[in-house]
């Protein structure tokens, strides 16, 4: 089924009205199943930072199924993933804010949120889950 540009965008606007609403300014990411960028924006006043993890927190949650906020526990020393984050070309990032994005129960692509604490980035990206489950 994919994603389109559409529901992509859909899932944009909501993480980007959370940020709002948080009073957090931050990055927002959108990759499609294939872990390419499909969608982004940059608030202002956005760490300059928050660009490059958003859209790793993406590529992460996309590649490996899971929000990212539960990597970090199992990539410390002594647990089965530890030393993944150093694996791929790309940076995999193993802290909060990257969550899966999907629709009827197929995974489509990810979300990656970066500029705030991780529990605001965390909060964002489920708004942007949210927006996808709504019919």
């Amino acid at each position: 089924m994919g994603m389109s540009y559409e529901q992509a965008r859909q899932a944009l606007d909501a993480a980007l009205a959370k940020a709002r609403e948080i009073g957090s300014p931050s990055s927002v990411a959108i990759v499609d199943a294939g872990r390419e960028l499909l969608a982004f924006a940059r608030q202002d006043n956005a760490l300059l930072a928050s660009t490059e993890i958003s859209v790793g927190k993406a590529y992460t949650a996309c590649s490996m199924k899971m929000a990212t906020k539960d990597i970090g526990s199992l990539t410390q020393p002594g647990q089965p993933l530890y030393g993944l984050e150093h694996t791929h070309q790309r940076p995999l990032i193993t802290f909060g804010g990257g969550r899966p994005l999907e629709i009827g129960g197929e995974i489509v692509g990810a979300v990656g949120v970066a500029g705030g604490t991780v529990d605001q980035d965390d909060e964002i990206a489920a708004a942007a889950v949210a927006a996808l489950s709504q019919p």
